[in-house]
């Protein structure tokens, strides 16, 4: 396990944590889905939807598998599990990713335009630099947009654990110079 995958998972933890109190809870994951659908105006009601069932999903799949005291709240080092099995989560992540990423389509033409994209990522808690970091290394067209594959790949490697150099290693607050 490489040591981005670590902080990579640290930032996610605490984004996801969207009420602040140091756990994953259910409601967390519903004001997240919230604020995202919120900031893409311009999307369509069936994007919205695919992508409020696709945080629960993800919900539902980390209390399943990591909740480990059964509490119904994911801790931080129960969280920590998602780097050391990834595969365990394939599926919701996958849904996740696909939701996200054609949520931000607001046009239908398969790419995100920047501004979507931002708003989108500062939906979720990730800094302006970061993210702008991210849109440039997933490298934007002459039009300034990426493809819904590009973003949903992005995410999808985001979680591997051996994962080093990739794009969303500029999510991590330390990488923006």
């Amino acid at each position: 396990m490489k040591a981005e995958a670590v902080s990579r998972v640290s930032v996610v933890f605490a984004l996801f944590d969207a009420n602040g109190n140091g756990e994953l809870e259910a409601d967390d994951f519903d004001l997240m889905a919230h604020r995202v659908v919120q900031a893409v105006p311009g999307a369509d009601e069936a994007a919205k939807g695919a992508a409020v069932e696709a945080f629960r999903g993800y919900w539902t799949a980390l209390v399943g598998e990591l909740d480990t005291d059964l509490d119904n709240k994911v801790s931080f080092e129960e969280f920590k599990a998602i780097v050391l099995a990834p595969e365990r989560f394939d599926a919701a992540l996958g849904a996740f990713a696909d939701a996200l990423a054609h949520l931000g389509d607001v046009d239908g033409s398969g790419t995100v335009e920047r501004p979507v994209f931002v708003a989108l990522m500062t939906a979720i808690g990730f800094e302006l630099p970061n993210i702008h970091k991210l849109f440039d290394a997933f490298g934007p067209d002459d039009d300034d947009r990426v493809t819904v594959d590009t973003w949903a790949a992005g995410i999808r490697e985001y979680y591997a654990p051996d994962a080093s150099g990739i794009a969303g290693d500029h999510l991590v607050p330390a990488a923006v110079a």
